[in-house]
């Protein structure tokens, strides 16, 4: 019966560990980037309807620390990040309908500084109301015009009311997924160990 207790006590112990490093591990960031298979159009919706939404886009416009390199994909996942931090990282707000991922590895470079929460990203951000394209980087805005510099005409850029917003993202499987990935392995290592005594 001692040895029994025993092997309880050392598999509890061995639970908690690997339970509290998986979360101290997970917890050290997590940032919302574009996908690197997403197609540009997809990109530029997701970046208008980020920008529009709340995500800080002021730092990926010209002469913004973030705006080289000046690609959809880097535009996207500054934006992409910015919105998912605002959000506190809520499950939903970075899928972009397919175009972002979670990342768990910084994607700063040089003096362009990816917010790694909603403190440093701004605070928690409410939905935009302005109807101008000055949250956009990819829209040229000279006298007298509103051409994107991506996409061209009304298929892209940052047009209110051409663009239609994307629906909510009401699907559970990416925050399971979010949530499980952490604990299969020390739960599996676990049932292992308890099977292997018995």
């Amino acid at each position: 019966m001692a040895e029994q207790q025993q092997l309880m006590l050392v598999v509890s112990s061995l639970f908690i560990a690997i339970i509290g490093s998986t979360l101290v591990s997970s917890a050290e960031g997590n940032w919302c980037v574009a996908r690197s298979d997403a197609s540009y159009q997809a990109l530029q919706t997701a970046l208008d309807y980020a920008c529009w939404s709340g995500a800080d886009c002021t730092p990926i416009q010209p002469n913004g620390l973030c705006y080289l390199p000046n690609t959809i994909q880097a535009h996207a996942s500054y934006a992409f990040n910015s919105f998912f931090q605002r959000k506190a990282m809520a499950a939903g707000s970075c899928d972009f309908s397919g175009t972002a991922t979670v990342a768990k590895t910084d994607p700063s470079y040089g003096s362009c500084v990816y917010p790694s929460s909603a403190s440093t990203a701004g605070g928690i951000a409410a939905p935009s109301t302005s109807t101008t394209a000055a949250n956009n980087p990819n829209v040229l805005t000279p006298p007298g015009t509103t051409t994107p510099m991506y996409g061209g005409g009304t298929a892209g850029g940052f047009n209110p009311g051409m663009t239609p917003p994307l629906p909510p993202d009401n699907s559970k499987a990416h925050t399971a997924a979010f949530i499980a990935k952490p604990f299969l392995m020390p739960i599996s290592f676990l049932v292992f160990l308890l099977l292997s005594f018995y």
